[in-house]
């Protein structure tokens, strides 16, 4: 199959720590994924969806440098694979296992390639990666925000952490090219933008403006700017590190995924701080920035709006963003994919995971009963109508995807090499 459009949705794996460590932000378990996950399943085939964003709970699978608990992944990634979704693997959404501490720890890098290694192997018939989702947003909400993990709040944190988040993605994408050399990374990053409140204002939102793109710059080993540079080594980067980006970035293998909310663009003022802008520019407007800057092909890989008292909010906001795909993708960018996120309502996101209230968030496809949204009809009909009339716009515009069925003479969900006693491998 050479994918023309890809249209998915995403079932959420997020999982950072808050009050110091000690509570586990699982979304999975939050949203009841590990009690319904084969409806969960049925519900995006129901949808007409082919492609899911989607990944095993890292903190419940990766129990050692070469300890893994593969229990519910082999359940969960057999099942996609039976019945030929293509799963985009999130191996790393906003959380580290408790022993690995946060994303301060220097050992990282090098210990998350080994677990993606050991997964591309476990399931060799994956080809989608997203290896660490939103590198940008774990940082800044882990490092300049205070709100996850580190809980930490300066500069010097938020270069550590963006350092290992990107060393450890470049890493898995090497460690899983060697076991899959035709994988493909969609990076999913939010796309961002800071308006200057006043003239006053313009230094600290041009300081913003530069910083959101430090994750994919040195993810796709683009040179920073002379500002950014010096930031990176006022905080502790060293020339050496700053290399590496330079050197083993895998820019060629690499689709751009963009996720934009209302939330994404915000106000400056004077003093620097930020408060929420809500929409201004746009999707269209913000994806081209990013676009002209990496000139990669790009999928919107996340989007979503409150079903609100009118019942049709989600509904409007999705057509908003379905007609600001089309209108890059018409102005010539190789746009080629769109995910509302997530399949189901979340909990707690209107504290951004920051506070365990338990609240549900009717930003889903379907709600926490599994029953499908005035949004996820209209998703279904959208998807409906234009899957069969895109690939034909653009016949030269297709991704390489191979289909789970299409994978193989023999099909296997497990590493011939694994032990087969036991989920628990040592």
């Amino acid at each position: 199959m050479h994918a023309g459009f890809i249209f998915a949705t995403g079932i959420e794996n997020s999982a950072p720590t808050i009050g110091g460590g000690r509570i586990r932000m699982d979304e999975l378990e939050k949203c009841g994924h590990y009690k319904h996950w084969k409806l969960d399943f049925d519900l995006v085939q129901e949808l007409g969806l082919r492609v899911l964003r989607y990944g095993p709970p890292l903190h419940r699978t990766w129990l050692g440098p070469t300890r893994f608990d593969w229990e519910f992944a082999d359940l969960a990634f057999a099942d996609l694979q039976r019945r030929n979704i293509a799963p985009i693997v999130d191996l790393c959404h906003f959380g580290v296992p408790d022993w690995i501490g946060n994303f301060q720890n220097p050992d990282f890098p090098e210990l998350f390639a080994g677990y993606a290694a050991a997964f591309a192997r476990r399931y060799p018939w994956v080809q989608l990666y997203t290896p660490i989702n939103e590198m940008w947003i774990c940082a800044v909400f882990s490092t300049l925000y205070g709100w996850w993990n580190e809980q930490m709040r300066n500069d010097a944190a938020f270069v550590t952490a963006i350092k290992h988040l990107v060393k450890a993605n470049i890493l898995a994408m090497h460690a899983i090219l060697k076991v899959r050399p035709d994988a493909l990374f969609i990076q999913s990053e939010s796309t961002e933008y800071f308006h200057a409140e006043s003239p006053d204002a313009i230094g600290p939102a041009e300081m913003n403006n530069a910083r959101r793109f430090l994750a994919l710059d040195l993810n796709y080993g683009r040179r920073v700017d002379s500002d950014m540079y010096e930031y990176l080594l006022d905080n502790g980067m060293t020339r050496e590190e700053y290399h590496f980006f330079l050197q083993h970035n895998l820019k060629h293998h690499c689709i751009m995924g963009n996720d934009y909310y209302q939330t994404n663009e915000h106000y400056v003022s004077a003093d620097g701080m930020t408060r929420a802008a809500g929409e201004i520019f746009g999707y269209a407007v913000i994806t081209h920035q990013y676009y002209n800057r990496y000139r990669l092909p790009v999928m919107h890989t996340e989007t979503n709006l409150c079903q609100g008292p009118g019942g049709d909010e989600a509904v409007f906001w999705l057509k908003k963003e379905w007609a600001n795909v089309l209108r890059v993708r018409n102005n010539g960018v190789p746009l080629i994919g769109f995910t509302w996120y997530s399949l189901t309502d979340q909990v707690d996101w209107d504290s951004a995971l920051r506070v365990n209230n338990g609240n549900v968030n009717a930003l889903g496809l379907f709600d926490l009963d599994r029953k499908i949204r005035p949004v996820g009809v209209a998703y279904r009909e959208l998807v409906k109508a234009w899957e069969a009339v895109l690939p034909t716009k653009s016949i030269c515009l297709q991704v390489p995807v191979v289909m789970p069925h299409e994978f193989g003479a023999e099909i296997t969900s497990v590493d011939p090499e694994a032990p087969t006693s036991g989920a628990i491998q040592g």
